[in-house]
């Protein structure tokens, strides 16, 4: 998946955005796939959300997800630098957001990655309600990739991973920074952040499965347990 939803997202992107889909997609695609194999290894296991790689940092290593996160950060920070509009205070601000919006939309679309189809869902429904307006393009193909690859995700026969969501998580916050508004965009980033902080306290799955309507919708088309 994120090899195909870097490719369309570049083909379909503005022309002022094609390089920062590829090195939004691309970098994280391939570190989330580093985290993906090294994250695996059993010195890893405790090395999980932010606590987590901090009490790595503490303790004197460097986790898998920490490489992913400072990779993923970095190619944000370049997408922020590659689209930023005008000169100015302004321009470092719209760097700023951009970067918080690739980064933290490619983390929070890897948190719902813990169901089979879950985050394959909440990336086809947040790429079809960017379909329109400034860079509904850019996410037109990962879209499409997505739908592609969700039976088989939904069946448990492949799994988007960490390379596979956090690349179609980077590709859309790249979308949501091209909106006009940067009011709206720091809006968008402050929600970003505030799941992320409360994944640190409260478990998705829980607050999903107590929830009528997402409950439907997360268990729709998946396999019987």
């Amino acid at each position: 998946l994120a090899l195909a939803a870097t490719a369309t997202g570049v083909a379909g992107a503005p022309a002022g955005h094609r390089a920062a889909a590829a090195i939004a997609g691309g970098v994280a695609g391939l570190v989330g796939g580093y985290d993906d194999l090294a994250g695996a290894r059993p010195e890893q296991a405790g090395d999980k959300g932010l606590a987590g790689h901090l009490r790595a940092l503490r303790a004197g290593r460097i986790s898998a997800g920490a490489v992913k996160v400072a990779g993923i950060g970095a190619a944000g920070a370049v997408a922020g630098l590659l689209t930023s509009r005008g000169r100015g205070p302004g321009t470092v601000v719209d760097a700023v957001l951009t970067t918080g919006l690739v980064a933290g939309t490619a983390n929070l679309v890897n948190l719902l990655d813990l169901r089979p189809g879950r985050a394959a869902k909440a990336g086809v429904i947040a790429g079809a309600a960017a379909l329109g307006g400034p860079g509904g393009t850019l996410v037109a193909g990962p879209l499409g990739a997505t739908l592609a690859v969700l039976p088989a995700d939904l069946g448990e026969r492949v799994m988007l991973g960490d390379s596979g969501a956090n690349a179609l998580g980077a590709l859309l916050g790249l979308r949501l920074a091209a909106a006009p508004s940067r009011a709206r965009r720091a809006g968008l980033l402050a929600g970003v952040v505030a799941l992320t902080l409360a994944s640190e306290k409260v478990s998705f799955t829980r607050v999903i499965e107590a929830t009528p309507g997402l409950r439907e919708l997360d268990r729709l088309g998946r396999r019987p347990s």
